[in-house]
């Protein structure tokens, strides 16, 4: 019987979250992001500035 609690947890806890979404109007999530050519821009962006030779050096 205690093992069917433990099955029953994560059930209410789905169940919650469930209701919770469907009661603030979230049935249906957001458009995934698409722009990943800007995302691959920005991260080359950064990787470039990390990698440059005049940062600063600890003593």
């Amino acid at each position: 019987m205690g093992a069917l609690l433990w099955l029953l947890v994560p059930f209410a806890a789905g169940l919650t979250a469930s209701a919770w979404a469907w009661s603030t109007a979230r049935r249906n999530p957001g458009p995934p992001d698409h722009d990943t050519w800007e995302d691959l821009d920005r991260f080359e962006r950064l990787r470039t500035v990390l990698s440059a030779g005049d940062r600063c050096e600890t003593a």
